[in-house]
């Protein structure tokens, strides 16, 4: 490891002999003092192998983040690998990738001497150093592939400069120096090459269950479909499993993208369809063609679903999701989701899913249940919006018709909007109480859509409520946002995985359709310029009708807060649990959950406010 340097101060033209003694022993007790500091908290570092997780957080791959987390002590230790280092760099977090008002690791030279701080960025992007120091250096050592540098940093510090880190998308931002800087408040972060990566850094501490001796693979994929050259295209292939294929559970699944095309391919499912067709025609084509056969509409029982930013997804030791079998269709459809905004022509795409399953069948049987909003565009969201919500719920009427008296097990989620989605949030409720929150990302990006395993196995039972919350920004269009299927378009989805399955598949709602037309009608009356609500005249023609004006947009809010909704309680045959679903009211909920109060656990060791100097000369030429 490269030894700690100190700068001192020029002595005093003409000193007495006990001042220079004086000041000769205090600059070597701090020097002395960095050393132990930095050897210290090397000792608490992990090692190498206790970096399980890794990403590059640029595209040339120059730089190289690992990490780890601990739970007992609240932190997240961070090993960066610089295979290029010049004359430093700057690593930290944001509340959606900015590099303005962030919070930065920052690393830096002037040509001789090298320094390590924790600093902040301001609204215009100025750079200052942190009066409290919670990046805390913790080593740096040279190797044949670069620079690591290891370093620590509490979930929270109560310092208001700092970012939370908490469950749920954390944007990483990252910049490099390639001239050296006498100042860290000389660093121009417009000037340099930045970027940004989006993780989950804190992963729960569940092991990957042991894959059994017999899996097999089967994979299911597009074959050479020319994407089409539109901005969003949902293609459908049919795919069939082998005669007499009997019951399996498959116990992990992957996708599998065409190389270069990894922008284009948006969200992927594999649904096997309704067993009670004996005969399903082959299909290769856009899912809304003419073409398409009327049967493909029937196969809704999802088997695998996939998006942007997921990674391979793994059942629980107890359960697998089953195929194959009595009563279970031999015939799958895959649905692709190709967003082209560039409209690319000519483009060949061969992705898919690949299935991992296995013969010895596991304890349960596993399913996916979708909660949250029906694609509808009777959902909109108003232009120029910072902050609108829609909610969707899965009432306690659908799964006390639903559900086993037992329950059911959710042990994963994955969250899922179009590109205005800031926010997603799903809270079980029971009685009317808000008891917990099943998944939540304050940070969620539309760009990075992972299945993530829950921290802990959340129980639903009969009479229960799960409630789904998306927040939109808006603000940088100039028309309404429906609900619907175009990229465009909104959705607002958590896909849950769960245990023992049931035939509940869908359990979504949306506003009663009767009460918007209410909407449509008041806002005609109120405002000088007509608002066409002509039954002819479709609902996204209607709300693009609209003058946005400060009236309209707190009607509407209020009338998704108290309208009754039309609840979608599915089966996976895509038809309604027997009852009465239209115009059902909203459930009440008398007490909410209260909002987490960040920790500030004792930082280890004192954390000055001045930044850490190194002797990093060495390495640092290129």
């Amino acid at each position: 490891l490269p030894s700690m340097q100190t700068s001192g101060s020029k002595p005093c033209p003409c000193p007495s002999f006990k001042l220079r003694e004086v000041a000769s022993v205090y600059f070597t007790m701090i020097a002395v003092f960095l050393v132990i500091l930095v050897v210290a908290l090397q000792g608490s570092a992990p090692r190498g192998t206790y970096f399980p997780y890794k990403v590059p957080l640029d595209p040339q791959g120059l730089l190289e983040l690992s990490w780890n987390v601990s739970y007992p002590e609240q932190a997240v230790y961070f090993q960066i690998l610089s295979r290029e280092l010049r004359y430093g760099l700057l690593f930290g977090m944001s509340d959606r990738g900015e590099f303005e008002n962030a919070d930065l690791a920052v690393l830096w030279s002037d040509g001789h001497s090298s320094y390590f701080g924790d600093a902040w960025s301001d609204a215009e992007g100025h750079l200052h150093m942190d009066s409290q120091q919670d990046y805390q250096l913790l080593g740096a050592h040279s190797a044949t592939e670069g620079l690591y540098i290891l370093f620590r940093r509490a979930f929270s510090t109560c310092d208001p400069k700092d970012y939370l880190i908490e469950d749920g998308t954390v944007h990483l931002i990252y910049g490099i120096l390639e001239k050296p800087v006498h100042s860290l408040q000389a660093i121009n972060i417009s000037a340099i090459r930045r970027g940004l990566q989006r993780v989950q850094l804190l992963k729960p501490n569940i092991t990957i269950p042991e894959l059994p001796s017999d899996m097999k693979t089967m994979v299911i994929t597009a074959p050479n479909v020319v994407i089409p050259s539109q901005e969003t295209t949902y293609w459908c292939y049919m795919a069939e499993l082998p005669d007499s294929f009997p019951k399996h559970h498959i116990i992990m699944y992957e996708p599998v993208i065409t190389v270069g095309n990894e922008a284009l391919v948006h969200h992927m499912e594999v649904f096997q369809c309704a067993a009670e067709f004996d005969r399903i025609p082959r299909y290769n084509g856009p899912c809304d063609s003419k073409m398409k056969p009327d049967q493909l509409n029937y196969c809704r029982h999802v088997l695998a679903a996939w998006a942007m930013g997921a990674q391979a997804f793994y059942y629980p030791e107890e359960a697998g999701l089953a195929f194959g079998g009595p009563g279970s269709s031999k015939y799958l459809r895959l649905e692709i989701h190709y967003h082209n905004p560039l409209v690319f022509e000519g483009r060949r795409d061969s992705s898919g899913i690949r299935l991992y399953y296995t013969a010895s069948l596991r304890r349960y049987d596993a399913g996916i249940m979708e909660l949250g909003l029906v694609y509808t565009p009777v959902m909109a969201v108003p232009p120029g919006e910072a902050a609108f919500v829609l909610t969707g719920y899965c009432t306690d009427k659908c799964t006390q018709r639903a559900l086993p008296a037992a329950g059911i097990r959710i042990f994963a989620s994955q969250l899922h909007t179009h590109l205005a989605g800031r926010k997603v949030v799903t809270v079980l409720s029971r009685d009317g109480r808000e008891k917990q929150v099943v998944n939540a990302d304050d940070h969620y990006s539309p760009h990075f859509q992972e299945i993530r395993m829950l921290k802990e196995v959340v129980a639903v039972f009969p009479g229960d409520e799960l409630i789904t919350a998306c927040t939109y920004n808006t603000e940088d269009r100039s028309q309404v946002t429906v609900g619907g299927f175009g990229i465009m378009e909104e959705m607002c989805v958590n896909y849950v995985h769960y245990y023992p399955q049931t035939q509940l598949e869908l359990c979504k709602s949306a506003v009663d359709p009767g009460y918007l037309h209410r909407y449509f009608n008041l806002v005609n009356r109120f405002n000088d310029e007509e608002v066409c609500t002509c039954p002819q005249v479709s609902v996204p023609q209607q709300f693009s009708s609209i003058p946005w004006n400060t009236f309209n947009r707190d009607v509407l809010k209020s009338l998704y807060s108290f309208a009754p909704i039309s609840m979608h309680c599915n089966k996976s045959s895509a038809v309604r649990f027997p009852g009465e679903w239209e115009k059902q009211p909203l459930p009440s909920i008398t007490e909410t959950l209260r909002e987490p109060v960040p920790r500030c656990l004792p930082a280890l060791g004192p954390r000055p406010a001045i930044p850490v100097p190194l002797k990093l000369g060495e390495i640092r030429r290129v």
